[in-house]
Order: C-alpha cells, then sequence, then structure tokens
C-alpha cells in the first residue's frame, strides 16, 4: 500500500461518513478537478482502503430490540473446530461481529434479536450448538452510547 497524502485521508474520510457522495461534489471538498478525484478514489479502492460501500441501517426500526455481547469458550482448541466455528458464525446474519479474542474467551460475539425471548432462542437453539462451544456468557446491552464503523485516519 501506498503512503496517504492529506487528499487522500480526505476522500476516505468523506466516503466513509457519506458513500453516495458524487465524484463532483467530493471534488469540489477536497479542492481537485473531477477527473483527478475519480482516479484517486479508483486507487483507493483497488489498493484496498475502501472494501465496499453500504447503507447503515437502524437496529430499532427494524424491530431488534436486544443487542448481546457473547463471550465464546471452547474446551478444546483445535485448528480446524476453530475454522468450522468460524464458517458458520459467518453465514449467521443476527451475529452481526465475531472477534477472537484473548483473555478467558476464545471469541466474543455481537448478536441483535428482537427480544429476550427471541435471544434466549437464538442462544439455546444456535449458539450453544456451534462446533466447539464449550460455554457462552450473555452480557446485554442496556443503551447504545456510541456506533461509529468508521476507521480513524490517524
Amino acid at each position: 500500500m501506498n503512503e496517504l497524502d492529506a487528499t487522500d485521508r480526505a476522500i476516505l474520510s468523506i466516503v466513509q461518513r457519506d458513500g453516495r457522495i458524487s465524484n463532483a461534489r467530493l471534488a469540489e471538498r477536497v479542492s481537485l478537478s473531477e477527473t483527478p478525484c475519480a482516479r484517486r478514489l479508483k486507487r483507493l479502492e483497488a489498493e484496498g482502503y475502501i472494501t465496499g460501500y453500504r447503507a447503515e441501517l437502524s437496529h430499532r426500526a427494524l424491530g431488534l430490540g436486544v443487542t448481546a455481547f457473547v463471550h465464546v469458550r471452547f474446551a478444546v482448541h483445535d485448528r480446524a473446530l476453530s475454522e468450522q466455528f468460524e464458517r458458520e458464525i459467518r453465514a449467521i446474519e443476527r451475529i452481526v461481529s465475531c472477534h477472537n479474542i484473548s483473555g478467558s474467551a476464545d471469541y466474543l460475539l455481537e448478536v441483535v434479536a428482537t427480544d429476550l425471548d427471541d435471544y434466549g432462542t437464538f442462544t439455546r437453539d444456535v449458539l450453544r450448538a456451534l462446533p466447539g462451544v464449550s460455554s457462552i456468557e450473555s452480557m446485554l446491552s442496556l443503551r447504545e452510547v456510541k456506533r461509529d464503523t468508521g476507521a480513524p485516519l490517524l
């Protein structure tokens, strides 16, 4: 990857907040003409700085009133079992993030559900049945204080 200059960082900052911005407006905001701006944007995409564009959906509007953070522990640490677990996790839509972590747990999941009954059923029928899982510990979010899916441009 190339070094990012101030203009590249400005482009990244703007498009991560507004992925639908037109090239004309983006070029104006970063003080470039349209063609060089479009070239820079394509280069940032090609070099992997920009991995996609998407709409941010409201959990509340979609009826997803429960967010749980789940520590998942394995009894046996086997590479093939972990790979199978990760493949299955990727296919479950209500698991919105999964991190392999250090500490007392092996994975940290962020799970959404419509309500506590729905979350309980999901835990019983899906989470506990995943390959390798020996125990889970759920922490329920009482209130979301901050959600920013953007990356800091240090």
